[in-house]
């Protein structure tokens, strides 16, 4: 809601996401009129199926890559639209560079038309394998632009370049975010990440896989803590020409995890080591002084309380994908691989 309690339009590009349905629900909570727009590539409908007949949603299903409805209209354009975990993002490389290069670019020029505010869901993979740590805004990151990973970092990184370009163009007026490592309900059991491989594989007693020694460090953030940051940064009055880290400082080992997710399931899984992918990162964790000072932001959910809830929600009927959600993947993998219009 913008500032004197009126209500805002926003889109929200990639709200069937993990992230951008909390976001979306988040938005609605507070009085906003929400546009999701995803072409349910990662995203699930079941997502923001409790939100199909609220009257402050309406939802489109598009590829930012396309030309966008001419009738899109906002006062806030959050921008989510990507895969974001290693196994979707690099399934379909190319796609995956055009949503964070194209897509952004379509996003920013409906925000310079439209004077809205544009926010970017960056993330801390444009750090890549860190030799900074931990990791701050002003590092230029240590990333390798040829590896299978290049498609999301160097996508985000070249993302990042076009908002500020608009920004000293006096074409748009962009908030950048630098998201870590998020974890929460709505995860999809299949995404790969650390946090949903190893409760699901808990859940069900099978071989918790381990890549590496498991010495590798992540800092994680409960998602509602994440959608917190989002808003604040999207309401910040006075221009913000840098990125801003959105994560958690705690680090933990991927061993330590796994042990904690163990105990709190009572699991019979034992560990699997497994070779560590190419250019993945040994140690992540924010430095979040910027945050807290422009802000005043600092997560608040503990690490024990976040499982907790995540591994509720992974028990009672998400531990698999569904019927509906492997044919809404098929059918979006087949429309962003068909020929496109000049």
């Amino acid at each position: 809601m913008a500032k004197g309690g009126t209500s805002q339009r926003v889109l929200v590009a990639g709200a069937a996401g993990f992230i951008g349905s909390h976001l979306c629900d988040a938005l609605i909570h507070r009085g906003d009129t929400v546009i999701g727009l995803d072409n349910f590539y990662t995203g699930l409908p079941r997502n923001i199926a409790h939100l199909k007949e609220h009257p402050q949603f309406t939802f489109v299903r598009a590829d930012v890559i396309d030309p966008l409805p001419l009738s899109l209209r906002a006062d806030l354009i959050f921008n989510l639209a990507c895969a974001a975990s290693p196994p979707h993002y690099q399934a379909d490389p190319i796609h995956t560079m055009l949503t964070s290069v194209m897509g952004t670019r379509n996003l920013l020029a409906l925000a310079a038309d439209c004077g809205a505010r544009f926010v970017l869901a960056s993330t801390s993979e444009v750090y890549g394998d860190p030799l900074v740590h931990p990791q701050v805004e002003s590092y230029f990151g240590n990333v390798n632009q040829t590896g299978p990973r290049a498609c999301y970092d160097e996508g985000k990184r070249a993302a990042e370049t076009l908002c500020f370009d608009y920004m000293r163009a006096g074409r748009a007026d962009v908030r950048v975010a630098r998201i870590f490592n998020t974890y929460g309900p709505r995860m999809r059991p299949d995404d790969g990440r650390v946090i949903s491989n190893i409760i699901t594989q808990a859940l069900e007693n099978r071989d918790i896989t381990i890549y590496g020694d498991g010495a590798q460090t992540r800092s994680f953030c409960f998602v509602n803590d994440l959608v917190a940051g989002l808003l604040l940064l999207a309401s910040h009055r006075s221009a913000i020409f840098k990125a801003i880290n959105l994560g958690n400082p705690t680090e933990l080992t991927v061993c330590e995890l796994a042990a904690r997710v163990l105990a709190m399931t009572g699991s019979r899984s034992s560990i699997a080591l497994m070779d560590l992918p190419v250019d993945d990162p040994k140690r992540r964790k924010p430095d979040i002084t910027a945050a807290q000072r422009l802000l005043g932001w600092t997560p608040k959910v503990p690490l024990e309380e976040g499982l907790r809830d995540t591994i509720r929600w992974f028990a009672a009927g998400h531990l698999k994908p569904t019927v509906q959600d492997r044919r809404q993947r098929v059918r979006a993998s087949h429309q962003i691989n068909s020929p496109r219009s000049a």
